[in-house]
């Protein structure tokens, strides 16, 4: 099966690699990602004790809602395959894919 790619001016193939998945267990909900990314892919989320996701506000009242932070895949449609979001990464949460053609 082929992968999509793309050939750069210097005649190099470069097969991007796709946001896939966050592992939620491991993301320490640092923002680093979320910063580096040029594409508006990611989005921060709290998980409250029972593990299920809630808003996260602008509001410092409404961090009592949720135990913890974490990044989550808001619009994979939008991702361009850089990995910028795996490379700033400190805890290695991200899976990436190539996409079959």
């Amino acid at each position: 099966m082929n992968n999509f790619s793309v050939t750069l001016p210097s005649g190099k193939v470069w097969v991007p690699t796709f946001v896939q998945q966050i592992n939620e267990a491991s993301c320490i909900g640092c923002g680093r990602c979320f910063k580096v990314c040029p594409r508006g892919v990611l989005a921060m989320v709290g998980l409250n004790e029972d593990g299920e996701r809630v808003a996260v506000g602008e509001d410092e009242d409404e961090d009592e809602e949720y135990e913890k932070k974490v990044m989550t895949i808001a619009h994979g449609e939008l991702c361009i395959g850089c990995t910028a979001c795996a490379k700033i990464c400190p805890k290695k949460c991200y899976t990436h894919a190539a996409l079959p053609v």
